[in-house]
């Protein structure tokens, strides 16, 4: 006989949990009208509302399907419309085309997350420990799911909000949870010897499978800067036409410098921009954020970096970017600053499986591995990463070209 588990911590400390990820995904779309939550601005964005149904999406196809006796789906017609890249669970609605979804409406979404919701509360409290066993990794794996889901939230609708020429705020100014922070003090090298190291996941807790098995690397000896590059030097580095020498670029980067146009951080716009005509902005470089439009704060970490960007910086002020190894190793250096919560940090990493990687079992197997191409590392955590969500071992993971994240930089230089 399958006994009821009884109201451990862990079931109810998990249980919460579920509740507060589910909330704060609606708390961060309710700023958004239903337009805004529809829109999909680029192929690599996609629209909040597909985000709300996609991570509904993930508890009712992974968890409750194969877990949930007689569980019966909201809609059939949502498995193919929010699949994002499971080729396991069958064919898909194209990425490129999830902003013309117009249908479900989004009071639809809404109740299909609240007929989700209630079901995975049903199977928590019937669960019985041989259940839990099964249960709570996937639950587990949803919920750091959905809080990947949360950031794309909010670095999509900042990225469609850009395409608007009102260059409308996602938020009014005054929350300072979505705000750069500013840092004033001068940019320090940390020496670090070298040697063995151990990087990976090794501490208590949840992981992805990309940040296991945890294992020994060689270090060089080298130094790592104390802080991130700011956005002030950053401005010099336009100032002194680094995005027209193509010395300082990779072939890669050039070529997108050329076919893109970039001539500062995406979201910078000049004093001349016409769309800040109705801005009546003061001279100097203007930003573009999630509380709208505001000068360009010298001391704040320059954010929306390609790779590319980053490595070209780096050459300009005689250094480069460290290796993802470097980046875990200092993370608790003494002196060490903004490794998390402010931006990504472009590495000199590709992205590649661990000595012994394994993926996860099952449909999870197509987490992480099939990306590890073509791929380069950021570590860290920014701004709009849900508290908690990051760990030192994290690997987050975007093409060499990618900018709309709020990804920045860090320097290192060899001994």
């Amino acid at each position: 006989m399958n006994l009821i588990r009884p109201k451990l911590p862990a079931a109810e400390a998990l249980r919460e949990l579920f509740e507060a990820v589910r909330a704060h995904s609606l708390e961060l779309a309710a700023p958004l009208s239903a337009e805004d939550q529809c829109i999909q601005s680029m192929p690599d964005a996609s629209p909040t509302k597909w985000h709300l149904a996609h991570t509904t999406w993930f508890f009712e196809t992974v968890l409750l399907q194969p877990h949930a006796s007689g569980y019966r789906a909201f809609d059939p017609r949502f498995h193919y419309l929010f699949n994002s890249y499971y080729e396991a669970l069958g064919p898909r609605h194209p990425r490129p085309q999830r902003g013309l979804l117009t249908r479900p409406s989004l009071d639809e979404v809404h109740q299909y997350r609240r007929h989700v919701d209630r079901a995975v509360q049903g199977l928590l409290a019937r669960a019985g420990d041989a259940d839990w066993a099964t249960i709570e990794p996937i639950l587990t794996l949803g919920l750091q799911h959905e809080q990947q889901h949360q950031e794309l939230i909010l670095t999509d609708i900042l990225h469609a909000l850009w395409c608007n020429p009102l260059l409308p705020a996602y938020r009014a100014p005054g929350g300072p949870a979505l705000r750069l922070a500013a840092s004033t003090p001068p940019l320090n090298w940390l020496a670090r010897p070298g040697g063995v190291a151990e990087v990976g996941h090794g501490r208590p807790g949840f992981a992805f499978d990309n940040e296991l098995p945890r294992h020994a690397v060689l270090l060089r000896p080298h130094a790592i800067a104390d802080r991130l590059v700011n956005c002030g030097e950053f401005a010099q580095f336009v100032a002194d036409g680094g995005y027209q020498r193509p010395e300082l670029w990779l072939s890669d980067g050039w070529a997108a410098v050329q076919a893109q146009g970039w001539r500062a951080p995406a979201y910078w716009l000049a004093a001349d921009d016409p769309r800040l005509a109705h801005e009546g902005a003061p001279g100097g470089w203007q930003v573009f954020g999630l509380q709208g439009v505001r000068p360009l704060e010298p001391e704040a970490p320059v954010a929306q970096l390609s790779f590319f960007e980053a490595a070209a910086y780096a050459e300009w002020a005689g250094a480069r970017l460290p290796t993802e190894f470097e980046w875990e190793a200092a993370h608790d250096a003494p002196g060490i600053t903004q490794m998390s919560g402010q931006v990504w940090q472009w590495t000199r990493s590709s992205y590649d499986p661990y000595p012994g990687f394994r993926p996860l079992a099952g449909v999870a197997a197509e987490y992480n591995g099939k990306f590890m191409a073509g791929q380069l590392v950021l570590r860290g955590g920014s701004v709009a990463t849900p508290p908690g969500h990051t760990r030192p071992s994290y690997r987050n993971f975007f093409p060499p070209a990618a900018r709309w994240q709020f990804s920045g930089l860090r320097l290192a230089k060899d001994l």
